[in-house]
């Protein structure tokens, strides 16, 4: 399954992650953008004392999104165990600065409110990139790390001067 090659629509050999990948997107943001529990999440990530005030039941809502990324790791972890034939205990250890990164990158906010999966995968996509083009370079793993952390404090920084131009702008 991990190293598997599907035809998809007129494009032949496309990685069953790939593919997999995509319906998650695809999932992800139909329920985020057409469902009373995409808005529940979006409410409580916003402000989640307004959205108890709302009615919204953010305790139940923050359990469920848990669940959600759990499962999701789970099965992230079964295709990069497929994908390589092998399974490690610490095969996923400092990826955490990466999907933050990558995340971030694609405008969501860090204090919650803001943010959707096209732009997290606008994230993956130009993150993916850098790494790739960072590898083919031969530049070591930790110069890559530095790379990475100062794109996510230049994203963090241009959120932050994004918010400060937004509520200048509502007053």
């Amino acid at each position: 399954m991990g190293q598997g090659r599907i035809d998809l629509f007129f494009i032949s050999g496309v990685p069953v992650p790939v593919v997999i990948f995509i319906a998650a997107a695809a999932v992800a943001a139909i329920v985020l953008r057409y469902t009373r529990f995409g808005q529940h999440v979006h409410a409580t990530g916003g402000n989640r004392q307004a959205a108890e005030m709302n009615g919204v039941p953010t305790k139940r809502i923050i359990f469920l999104v848990y669940v959600i990324v759990g499962f999701t790791c789970g099965l992230a972890t079964f295709l990069l165990s497929a994908r390589l034939n092998s399974a490690e205990a610490v095969a996923g250890t400092g990826l955490e600065l990466t999907v933050i990164a990558v995340v971030v990158i694609g405008g969501t906010s860090l204090f919650g409110g803001f943010g959707g999966i096209g732009g997290t995968l606008v994230g993956v996509l130009l993150l993916g990139t850098l790494t790739n083009g960072l590898v083919l370079l031969n530049v070591p793993s930790f110069v890559q790390q530095i790379v990475v952390g100062l794109l996510l404090i230049a994203a963090v920084a241009f959120d932050q001067f994004a918010n400060r131009a937004r509520r200048q702008a509502g007053t």
